[in-house]
């Protein structure tokens, strides 16, 4: 990225919210669907999404190996998303063109309070993804963290935004992308060990950092929204396509290996207070995390489960009437690989109300083919 430090910052751009997509002809029939499952009206029916064979993911394959790599130049970027949307524009499934911003997926909010952001390349998806290491050497040091819009990194957040919204305008969308509020910010911080401790031995300087993520977290989702126009009144989204309303994307990784009683104790609030800041807002859960399904359903303002797959955990269709009973009638995304989705299909063995991330579809023909019985089907 170009450095900005001496650029001036600039007012949100005026865009007016989209309603085309020149890389989704079929737009206006997904969102109807999309908006039905999201709004809890479609139990009874099934969503897919197909992943098919990408050019542009191949040629990002052949300039990065996987690991560190340079800050990525924006307008780099968002040749990458262009060209793979442009690729699917006969795909007519229940997915949306949707960029996700990765090289400020969680690197930014450490970068803000003064962390080293670090960069690594993810041939398998063409990401570029950003961290950083703990950023103080105990919290001795948390009264030195200042945050304001003035700093350097947020210069680079606001040219990232704009090189998106205006190179993908009437093309494609842009996602939400991730929070990194409460237990995760203190992680960016101390790190992880520190922190577990410190909820016994030094509950009030966990706290003091929640309450610094909600200050970081609420400024980097407002400017996104301030700038970032909606979709037909919805939000574009990497984990669940779009979504009506502004909606965030808020993680509970840290609880992952804890106690229910750890999330509702630290938890529950701060996410609650950030979605009520939204129109709600969408969470995963990896594989050592499903322990936490009830609870995460039950937060006030949650609209959709992404259900991850990690290794040494059964993957989450295999186990999907399961978590489909767990789960009520909260929407949820899975992922499965399209010959098991076929099968399944084809046996009208799939519960309704989830959107199935079909990975390694053959071609956008097959896809297109299997969609014809996707949008058919009732359970």
């Amino acid at each position: 990225m170009k450095d900005t430090n001496r650029t001036t910052l600039l007012p949100p751009m005026k865009f007016m919210p989209m309603e085309t997509l020149a890389y989704k002809p079929t737009l206006h029939e997904v969102l109807p669907r999309l908006r039905s499952l999201y709004q809890r009206q479609a139990t009874d029916r099934i969503f897919a999404a197909f992943d098919v064979p990408s050019a542009a993911i191949a040629e990002f394959a052949e300039q990065y190996s996987h690991g560190y790599c340079e800050a990525p130049d924006p307008a780099e970027r968002v040749r990458f998303w262009d060209r793979l949307f442009s690729e699917q524009i006969a795909l007519e499934d229940d997915s949306l063109p949707v960029a996700y911003l990765s090289e400020l997926d969680q690197g930014l909010y450490g970068g803000l309070v003064g962390g080293n952001v670090q960069f690594m390349a993810h041939p398998e998806n063409g990401w570029i993804s950003s961290m950083v290491a703990p950023i103080l050497a105990d919290w001795s040091e948390f009264d030195h963290l200042q945050f304001h819009s003035e700093h350097p990194w947020f210069h680079r957040y606001l040219l990232q935004l704009d090189t998106f919204v205006g190179q993908s305008a009437g093309k494609f969308g842009i996602s939400h992308f991730i929070l990194i509020d409460g237990l995760n910010f203190a992680f960016e911080l101390v790190g992880a060990t520190e922190t577990y401790l410190s909820l016994a031995e030094r509950p009030e300087m966990v706290r003091r950092a929640i309450e610094l993520a909600f200050e970081v977290n609420a400024k980097v989702q407002d400017t996104f929204f301030d700038r970032v126009p909606l979709l037909e009144g919805g939000t574009c989204s990497n984990m669940c396509e779009w979504l009506p309303g502004r909606i965030v994307s808020e993680s509970v990784d840290p609880f992952h290996m804890t106690s229910v009683q750890y999330l509702e104790t630290w938890g529950r609030q701060p996410i609650e207070r950030m979605l009520a800041r939204f129109d709600g807002g969408v969470l995963h859960l990896h594989g050592n995390g499903r322990h936490l399904l009830e609870a995460v359903c039950s937060l006030e303002g949650a609209k959709a489960i992404r259900i991850g797959d990690d290794k040494g955990f059964p993957r989450a269709f295999d186990i999907l009437r399961s978590l489909r009973d767990r789960s009520g009638d909260m929407p949820l995304v899975v992922e499965v690989e399209y010959p098991q989705f076929v099968e399944a299909l084809g046996h009208h063995q799939l519960p309704g109300g989830v959107l199935y991330k079909a990975t390694k579809a053959p071609s956008i023909a097959a896809a297109n083919r299997c969609m014809e019985k996707v949008r058919a089907y009732r359970c």
